[in-house]
């Protein structure tokens, strides 16, 4: 079995992808009198309004995957992008490989810090969420719309995703 090596995300890594949802590095000024920061436009949302699409806001509750994790299918959503905000503290993997025809020889895995999100990119290639210690919920921003927005592939041969024992570093 072929393996995949787990790499930080940061910003610059994930750019092709989409966007890295945090607040170090981002802009943000004080609001209502002084009373809240705004940390603003921290992603790129696309739902593809030109073609009847909308908005929908979700809560995804991702299980514990066993380990160690094997990537065996990749998804995507050619018609919008597809935010993942953890809600609170998690452990948790993203596996991307560029939008367009899939191709496994670029797939890339990364590891979060925990409180990290992510924004996939109109038909970013991605694994479905892959929590690693605890039942996690995340809230989603994604398309509606009446068209369907989700397309499968499956690879040839399975991958396992390898760093030490998969716990994810700096996590708290």
């Amino acid at each position: 079995m072929q393996t995949l090596t787990l790499e930080p995300l940061t910003r610059a890594a994930f750019e092709p992808f989409g966007d890295v949802i945090e607040l170090d590095g981002a802009q943000h000024f004080p609001i209502n009198g002084g009373t809240t920061e705004r940390f603003h436009d921290l992603a790129r949302v696309d739902i593809g309004v030109d073609s009847g699409g909308r908005p929908l806001i979700n809560v995804f509750r991702g299980q514990p995957r066993a380990q160690p994790v094997e990537i065996s299918m990749m998804e995507r959503h050619p018609l919008g992008s597809q935010a993942f905000l953890p809600l609170g503290v998690v452990s948790y993997l993203v596996v991307v490989a560029p939008a367009g025809e899939f191709d496994a020889s670029k797939l890339r895995a990364f590891f979060t810090r925990g409180w990290q999100g992510v924004n996939y990119g109109r038909g970013v290639w991605h694994h479905p969420l892959i929590v690693l210690d605890d039942a996690a919920d995340f809230i989603v921003v994604d398309r509606g719309g009446k068209e369907a927005n989700c397309e499968e592939t499956y690879l040839s041969e399975s991958l396992r995703l390898i760093e030490g024992d998969l716990v994810c570093p700096s996590a708290a």
